[in-house]
């Protein structure tokens, strides 16, 4: 159920209330009572996360300085290898967060990364999270990730996944070092943890 409640409160944008993506995984939430993805294997699971990856652009507010211009598109990257498959792109076809098309990039290494707002690290790569911090330093990109460990090693949003339950887990002042703000309604839906800094 608590996968349910977070997904409760992490609507589908204004003005796609009907969107078919929303409400076959909003669908599939209610059906399942949580376990969404217990007896069908990962890929399921990474279906219900890239719905939270879309929902993260639409509760998180960037400088302007993090967009060339006003109508530039809000890129969500992956870095390493892809657990979404295409699921991650049609999630996002058509859709906009504050008049601002969806882009999604996928990159090999972080010496990639040129344009990003929302970044999943796949599990390989957060092995070496601190060296990728490193490089993506005092830049406003939501570093995203489901490794153990991800908010303490300085991740801003883990998904969790106890249980076979989605549950978000964010380091809110990793967010706020580089200028990202995080909705009150996201933060009422998550663990909210403080790093202590070494």
């Amino acid at each position: 159920m608590a996968l349910l409640r977070i997904v409760a409160r992490v609507r589908a944008p204004r003005g796609v209330q009907a969107s078919g993506t929303w409400c076959v995984v909003c669908g599939l939430l209610l059906l399942s009572g949580g376990d969404v993805w217990a007896q069908t294997g990962p890929s399921r699971e990474y279906q219900v996360k890239a719905v939270f990856l879309f929902n993260f652009a639409q509760f998180v507010e960037w400088p302007p300085a993090a967009f060339a211009g006003a109508s530039s598109p809000l890129v969500i990257g992956i870095l390493g290898g892809d657990p979404f498959g295409a699921y991650l792109d049609e999630t996002v076809r058509d859709e906009k967060v504050n008049n601002r098309p969806l882009e999604i990039q996928r990159y090999r290494r972080v010496d990639e990364i040129k344009t990003c707002h929302v970044l999943f690290i796949s599990r390989p790569e957060s092995n070496r999270l601190e060296q990728i911090l490193v490089s993506l330093k005092d830049r406003s990109i939501l570093i995203v990730g489901d490794g153990d460990d991800f908010v303490q090693r300085g991740g801003m949003i883990r998904l969790a996944t106890p249980q076979n339950k989605i549950r978000l887990i964010i380091n809110v002042e990793a967010a706020r070092a580089v200028d990202l703000t995080i909705s009150s309604k996201l933060l009422r839906s998550a663990d909210v943890v403080t790093v202590s800094k070494k």
